[in-house]
């Protein structure tokens, strides 16, 4: 009986293997994101500029959003030096007012929205755990947490208006092994894994995948406090398999890689970008 089906399935295979070969050569040519457009949220510095460039260079469309208007405009002005198709808009993304205005002007410049990127994240305090000002608390989680859910809301009825999409939400390895004297970042972290994989079920049903990215240690302002201090830098190293930070390029590449058709069967998953760090719940 096993023999039969083994059988099956080799004929199956060698059938099907011109078809797949086919869609991975189409898929691996030119510019995989030609004629996509995506929103990036907090993509005027670090990891969200990194991601919202490299979208561009793979043939996105992509929205600049950040608190500031000085930085979207210095951003934009930047990118299209460098030939490539962005606008910008100022968005904080806590505010239910700035998302609408962040998904109309994408539509309005764009015609459309096929990726969404939420990169927005705050941390307004450091130390212990039980220390946390509610105030601070309340910061945290209506940015990183509900302001990400709700933003997913808001886009998918766009998604659909294009058939289908790609949502991504930045996360941290401290989602998996919550670090010290951030302990609320990190839980709030933690909650994007679960939002990742309760929405990917109901958004599959809409040819919506959305997938999580989870940063190591990743050279940037954020991180400034460790990676340029020799002594915590030598501390946090020794937990790292490479022996380095990692780069906003590299964060960037997975990134492009979840939105675009070479991940076309990966759904409610997180990939971790830490160098080898330690990073399963």
């Amino acid at each position: 009986m096993l023999r039969h089906f083994f059988k099956a399935l080799a004929s199956t295979a060698e059938t099907a293997a011109p078809l797949i070969q086919t869609r991975f050569t189409a898929s691996s040519s030119g510019s995989k994101l030609a004629g996509k457009v995506a929103i990036v949220t907090a993509s005027t510095d670090g990891i969200g500029l990194a991601i919202a460039k490299r979208l561009c260079q793979d043939g996105a469309k992509v929205m600049i959003s950040s608190r500031k208007q000085k930085n979207v405009d210095t951003v934009v002005q930047q990118l299209r030096g460098e030939n490539l198709e962005v606008a910008g808009v100022v968005c904080h993304v806590a505010k239910k007012a700035d998302r609408a205005k962040l998904i109309d002007e994408t539509v309005k410049q764009f015609g459309g929205i096929d990726i969404l990127v939420s990169n927005a994240a705050a941390n307004p305090y450091y130390g212990a755990l039980l220390n946390t000002p509610e105030e601070a608390w309340d910061k945290i989680f209506d940015t990183n947490v509900k302001a990400t859910f709700m933003l997913c809301q808001e886009v998918v009825p766009h998604l659909e208006k294009r058939g289908g999409g790609n949502i991504v939400l930045v996360g941290s390895t401290a989602a998996y092994s919550p670090a010290g004297l951030i302990g609320a970042y990190s839980i709030s972290k933690t909650a994007l894994l679960g939002l990742t994989k309760a929405l990917a079920p109901e958004l599959a049903n809409s040819n919506i995948r959305i997938n999580c990215l989870a940063p190591g240690i990743i050279r940037t302002k954020f991180s400034q406090a460790l990676t340029e201090n020799d002594m915590a830098s030598d501390v946090a190293l020794q937990q790292i398999p490479m022996h380095r930070f990692g780069t906003t390029e590299e964060c960037a590449g997975a990134t492009s890689f979840l939105v675009s058709d070479d991940s076309s069967y990966m759904t409610g998953e997180t990939i971790v970008v830490s160098g080898g760090m330690a990073s399963r719940l």
